[in-house]
């Protein structure tokens, strides 16, 4: 396996760790050219059983033949580069949390419709910039019944590597895809339901909801939530009934309670 001991910042082939920004490792020009970071061992070895392709390898010395030998032996191939946890935390700019990384190559994203094909229970992302939510989302979805996510422009990249790390790896496995608009979603054959506090709002225990063949749950941006006009638009406005006079709970949080609520029973 081609180990390539790393002693300073400028070494050739580790920009893809350090030097490059989300913006530019999602290569909207190019998108042959694309890739994601995958960090510790658990979360990559999630991606690479989904089929997930491997380009390089960063990571502790004592993880060569510890947590990251079973990723590493099978591979002979794959570029590992590697160095004290000292000059890999000033390569990335932070501690690594499990001592690996893997740089890896961005798939081709597939349709709404191509993701939806066969689905019942799916959430409209719309707005949502914070990493972390978009990483707890897709672990609350992929463990809560839920069949598919799809994003709007306005929202955080599944890939990014904090998102990544905070899913477990589930971005890897629930099917997702991009979307213009939560409009878009009725022409997909969906009831759509809007996550919202409003005067009109139907509780989250409604049975008309759970009645719902196909059913878009639209979660929306964390500060000021979905907009007037989406909200308008969807079939359904829901809110949760909620305790102690708490009138609303964090976007991740408020997603698990809906999936749980409206999954397929």
């Amino acid at each position: 396996m081609p180990i390539i001991p790393v002693t300073d910042l400028n070494h050739p082939g580790v920009e893809i760790f350090s030097g490059l920004t989300e913006a530019q490792l999602r290569n909207r020009l190019n998108p042959a050219e694309s890739i994601f970071i995958a960090e510790s061992p658990k979360v990559i070895r999630v991606a690479l059983a989904a089929g997930y392709e491997p380009l390089a390898l960063l990571c502790e010395s004592r993880h060569i033949s510890g947590d990251a030998a079973d990723i590493i032996d099978p591979r002979p191939e794959l570029p590992v580069y590697t160095g004290s946890r000292e000059l890999l935390a000033s390569l990335t700019g932070y501690t690594l949390t499990r001592g690996v990384l893997c740089a890896m190559r961005r798939p081709q994203q597939p349709s709404a419709a191509e993701v939806c094909r066969g689905t019942r229970r799916v959430v409209v992302i719309d707005g949502v910039v914070d990493t972390t939510n978009i990483g707890a989302i897709f672990r609350a979805a992929a463990a809560l019944g839920i069949d598919a996510v799809l994003l709007t422009p306005t929202s955080c990249d599944p890939f990014n590597r904090r998102s990544i790390r905070v899913s477990m790896g589930t971005v890897f496995v629930m099917p997702w895809a991009w979307i213009d608009s939560p409009s878009d979603m009725k022409a997909l054959g969906f009831t759509t339901a809007a996550m919202a506090l409003k005067d009109d709002s139907v509780s989250l225990d409604d049975p008309a909801l759970n009645a719902c063949q196909r059913l878009a749950i639209i979660m929306g941006t964390e500060g000021d939530g979905l907009a007037d006009s989406v909200i308008s638009d969807a079939d359904f406005t829901v809110r949760i009934p909620m305790s102690r006079g708490v009138d609303s709970l964090n976007v991740a949080s408020a997603a698990a309670v809906a999936f749980w609520q409206l999954r397929c029973k």
